[in-house]
């Protein structure tokens, strides 16, 4: 049997964790004994999060973080040695989408916001929490960077976006080579399209009706599915992975589907 029980007692930051892919990930770890920073912009529906974490019976906290000021970050990680006495692992996972649109079309003002959060953002938590890892002696240290389907394909109308996951996974790679010596791995998880607020109050037939074309498999993804493999990057079974970027798209970003008509269909009755 696998056991996961190597992540008891460790800390971690997840930032952009008051809803969909962050708050899945906060749970999982809290679910299995870590002690989880909940960061968010949104500091009521991220306080909401630690808060039912707290009434389930795990350990988590709240400190509300805009990952594209440096102060802040920075005060987010010392707030998290300071109530828990170290850190072992920070999940970047904050981020925003843009529109679709042609590459000329997004304004420098687009770009430039669009960078300060899902690329910049992602250094400057790497960056301090790296320090932190080091300075109060982990022995399992992990960082996750949640990237993108888009942050390893090229996309039309997505190329600030695109270009931004693409150097969350350069960043992950980089740093991944700078401290293996130091026993802390660092990976990027690229989602594919999952059930998540972004489709707010679409009808499920459209919901589904998009699923059967941004997925092979024909469903979106459910977000405890990132959760669990964000807790099996953090448990010690994954000290040897590091400096990859896990795709978890139900296969799009293998290549084209091409409808073909199945000789023997009988074999599904």
């Amino acid at each position: 049997m696998t056991d996961f029980s190597s992540v008891k007692e460790k800390v971690a930051i997840v930032t952009g964790a008051a809803d969909g892919l962050g708050k899945a990930i906060a749970w999982s770890y809290a679910e299995n004994g870590m002690k989880v920073v909940v960061s968010d912009i949104n500091a009521d529906k991220g306080s909401k999060v630690a808060e039912e974490i707290r009434a389930a019976g795990g350990d988590a906290v709240f400190f509300k973080t805009d990952v594209s000021k440096e102060d802040e970050v920075k005060e987010l990680v010392d707030f998290a040695v300071a109530t828990y006495g170290r850190l072992d692992g920070l999940v970047n996972n904050a981020g925003i989408a843009a529109e679709s649109r042609p590459t000329h079309e997004f304004s420098v003002a687009e770009f430039d916001r669009l960078m300060a959060i899902d690329l910049r953002g992602v250094f400057l938590g790497m960056k301090f929490a790296v320090e932190a890892i080091l300075k109060t002696k982990s022995t399992g240290g992990f960082i996750i960077n949640v990237a993108s389907q888009a942050g390893i394909l090229g996309n039309s109308s997505m190329a600030t976006y695109a270009s931004a996951k693409h150097g969350v996974v350069g960043l992950t790679k980089s740093a991944a080579l700078d401290y293996a010596p130091y026993n802390i791995s660092i990976n990027a998880i690229c989602p594919g399209t999952f059930r998540t607020s972004i489709w707010g109050q679409a009808p499920e037939e459209v919901v589904s009706q998009y699923a059967k074309i941004l997925s092979p498999s024909g469903k979106l993804g459910d977000p405890k599915e990132i959760g669990h493999l964000a807790l099996f990057l953090a448990t010690d079974l994954a000290r040897y992975i590091s400096g990859s970027a896990i795709v978890i798209d139900a296969g799009s970003h293998a290549g084209k589907v091409t409808p073909v008509q199945w000789a023997h269909p009988e074999i599904l009755e």
